[in-house]
């Protein structure tokens, strides 16, 4: 608990055998009431090296994809009466140590969303970004903001901490299953007018790391594009779309029975 609030961190891991240990030990337990990790069909030994540190471990017998992976560990988090969730991912690219200020952003802050920005503070390059991917980022960014009607430093990493009422609230089922989902997220907490803060993170790029190749990327960023466009002719009355549909498909909160 902090403050009164149940603080847990979601892990979606994809062959983080590697580097979940060394995650996990970052985690100050102190403030985290509990640590989830979904294994999205791995090929290494994510779910043994889980099990064995004693986190609580869900499994996708078949690969659903980053977005898919994602809502079942929101799912998972609001069932077990999360106030506050932490997406971390477990491949050590974001340091942990930056969890206490995020959660209390959102626990004693104006925020309903963080995100830690590997733009703020100019560290991106410095660990290890490469040079494509960080003028891709800042093009993506900017177009972003302008059709969003935004300042957000960066659109595109992968740590982020959400309040219950924002994962409640948004129809995250209407949602991609794969790198996408992170976007249109983010396009339906702008819609819903919901407030986003940002603190500085350095990010780590190495080999154990997660990431997306050339054609991957290329894709990623296609589809990013189409749901700022949509954000945009959503907020001009232009058209109307499933993803910022208040009575879209949602999360459901109930217990498991």
């Amino acid at each position: 608990m902090f403050h009164d609030q149940r603080v847990i961190v979601v892990m979606p891991a994809y062959n983080a055998a590697l580097t979940l240990e060394k995650t996990v030990r970052e985690i100050p337990l102190d403030l985290v009431d509990e640590i989830v990790i979904t294994d999205d069909a791995s090929s290494d030994d994510t779910v043994a090296e889980a099990k064995r540190l004693g986190l609580r471990t869900l499994v996708h017998e078949q690969n659903r994809g980053y977005g898919g992976n994602q809502k079942t560990c929101y799912q998972e988090a609001l069932r077990l009466g999360a106030d506050v969730v932490v997406m971390l991912h477990p491949d050590y690219q974001y340091t942990p140590k930056l969890l206490p200020s995020m959660i209390g952003l959102l626990t004693d802050g104006p925020f309903d969303a963080v995100l830690g920005s590997r733009i703020l503070g100019g560290s991106a390059l410095a660990g290890g970004m490469p040079r494509y991917k960080y003028a891709a980022n800042r093009f993506l960014t900017a177009t972003q903001n302008i059709l969003a009607g935004a300042k957000l430093s960066e659109y595109h990493t992968g740590y982020r901490a959400f309040s219950r009422r924002v994962l409640e609230a948004l129809p995250l089922l209407e949602n991609s299953d794969d790198f996408v989902f992170d976007n249109q997220m983010l396009a339906q907490i702008l819609h819903r007018g919901f407030r986003i803060g940002e603190i500085s993170c350095p990010a780590a790029y190495f080999a154990e790391a997660s990431s997306i190749n050339f054609s991957r990327s290329m894709k990623y960023g296609l589809g990013v594009l189409g749901v700022s466009v949509q954000l945009f002719a959503q907020r001009m009355g232009i058209a109307q779309f499933p993803i910022f549909d208040p009575n879209g498909r949602k999360l459901d909160p109930a217990p498991r029975t």
